[in-house]
């Protein structure tokens, strides 16, 4: 009997180590690449041709996920959710005409910028900001759990780890040159717990969390990053702004304008001064 307990005791220490390499999770990731889809065919990007952005407000966006290669646990529903929320972030911008949202399926996987300009075209848009993302869920089973792993245990006890780390990388690319104007990224990281049962219920729950709120980090970075583009385009001859018809402008698009309109106004005073 005392050989015999050490035996079943080895022998029960081997069946739950088995229950727990068979309930184990390895993890799971998501991306859509931005490189994949407009450079599919080239190790590193080809060289621009020098040429003169021209950007004519109010300008029209399109906004839009980069499609993923192969499968992904994000719905297009909440891809549309999470992009209505960064439109409606810059529908304050006079010099943004339109925003419009557009599903993935129109953007091919590893489509290319001839893609890119179908799409532009069939939405009528001249400016494109295409979110990439890159999702990795680690998964940290506890094999002690095993030990409770009974029907109630099952329901019970927060057996299994997960830690969800996702980052978004918003960039803005200027459909007829091809030049990238501007870019943002948005981080976040989710952890927790959850029971054998419920496991993948809260795992994918925890992605989607991950999603928004990169998307709250992101908003603010890339409008940020609109306030340096604005204020670099006044001294960077590679731009050009020519406002649409009937378009006076405002903010940094208006501020050409308003500066000229001050110099005649002090240069009309000099004169009347003078005069006098």
């Amino acid at each position: 009997m005392r050989l015999l307990r050490p035996l079943l005791l080895c022998a029960l220490l081997a069946v739950l180590a088995g229950c727990a390499s068979m309930f184990s999770h390895h993890g799971a990731r998501q991306t859509g690449s931005i490189v994949d889809y407009l450079y599919p065919n080239a190790s590193d990007a080809p060289a621009m041709q020098p040429m003169v952005t021209q950007l004519r407000p109010p300008v029209r966006v399109g906004i839009a996920f980069v499609p993923d290669a192969g499968h992904t646990d994000l719905p297009e529903a909440e891809k549309t959710r999470l992009l209505e929320r960064v439109r409606d972030a810059f529908s304050q911008y006079q010099y943004i005409g339109h925003i419009e949202i557009i599903p993935s399926g129109y953007l091919r996987p590893r489509g290319g910028f001839d893609n890119l300009d179908m799409v532009a075209r069939m939405f009528n848009v001249e400016v494109m900001a295409l979110v990439s993302y890159d999702q990795i869920r680690f998964d940290d089973p506890n094999r002690l759990a095993v030990l409770y792993w009974t029907i109630v245990g099952a329901y019970l006890v927060n057996g299994d780890q997960y830690d969800v780390q996702t980052l978004l990388d918003a960039a803005v690319f200027d459909v007829k040159s091809r030049k990238l104007l501007f870019r943002a990224p948005g981080t976040s990281q989710v952890k927790g717990s959850a029971t054998m049962a419920n496991f993948g219920e809260r795992s994918r729950a925890a992605q989607l969390d991950g999603y928004r709120l990169a998307v709250d980090q992101l908003i603010p970075r890339l409008q940020n990053e609109l306030v340096t583009f604005k204020e670099r385009i006044k001294s960077d001859p590679g731009y050009q702004v020519v406002n649409k018809d009937g378009y006076r402008g405002g903010g940094a698009f208006g501020w050409a304008d308003a500066a000229i309109a001050i110099w005649l106004l002090i240069m009309a005073r000099w004169t009347l001064r003078r005069a006098g």
